[in-house]
């Protein structure tokens, strides 16, 4: 399809085509940031589950070393919700600090996400449209007695390609979405079990005090 035959069928279209290769551009670009920062972020916060993994007891210093060597990522910040804590009050409470911590983290996890799962709803619908504008404008010309019935059912393939191009785009979309969204669940997944495990390690400290505590301990305020 050369330039000058796709600007006359996206005429016809009333110019849904123009949009639907925005929309194509937007949906490509969404997806191929999120599933390199996804990645990196599943395989640096595997790294950070793993040395924290061979503690048996939680360490400042371990833990401000692994905040030193990813200082981007959400599995650190919530490490560093623990560190913040005072193991000498409400130990309780850290269990809640932690999924406040992880709530504060999931708005940036699954950011943009909702604007490909619009894409892939909005694009079948546009393609729809475009295809009735196009049916609109390939009929008018059975009110000219000189043109041939070849050009109805010419303009009418032509039309048909604006609802190919929105389900393709649908389709596209849908499936980057899926395979995003299961890489946010196991981002999810790998900070609740953080969580655990930084609970789990932490409880030994619990009502230590002084120099013995691997952590600082400060009074209530």
């Amino acid at each position: 399809m050369n330039p000058s035959m796709f600007q006359h069928i996206a005429g016809d279209s009333g110019g849904i085509l123009y949009i639907m290769m925005f929309m194509l551009l937007v949906a490509l670009t969404i997806a191929i940031e999120r599933s390199w920062y996804l990645w990196k972020v599943i395989r640096q916060g595997g790294k950070v589950m793993e040395q924290l993994k061979s503690l048996r007891l939680v360490e400042q210093a371990e833990l401000g070393h692994l905040g030193e060597s990813f200082p981007d990522l959400p599995h650190v910040r919530v490490l560093a919700t623990a560190l913040q804590h005072d193991l000498d009050h409400d130990f309780e409470r850290i269990s809640d600090k932690l999924d406040e911590s992880i709530m504060r983290e999931a708005p940036g996890i699954d950011r943009y996400l909702w604007v490909l799962d619009t894409i892939v709803t909005m694009a079948p619908l546009l393609g729809l449209l475009g295809t009735i504008i196009g049916m609109f404008n390939a009929f008018q010309v059975l009110g000219d007695p000189g043109n041939a019935p070849t050009k109805v059912t010419g303009g009418v393939a032509e039309a048909l390609i604006a609802t190919a191009s929105g389900l393709f785009i649908a389709i596209l979309g849908l499936f980057f979405f899926n395979a995003l969204s299961n890489r946010v669940r196991t981002i999810m997944h790998q900070l609740e079990t953080l969580k655990v495990m930084l609970v789990n390690r932490m409880y030994p400290h619990y009502h230590e005090a002084g120099e013995s505590a691997p952590f600082p301990v400060r009074s209530a305020a």
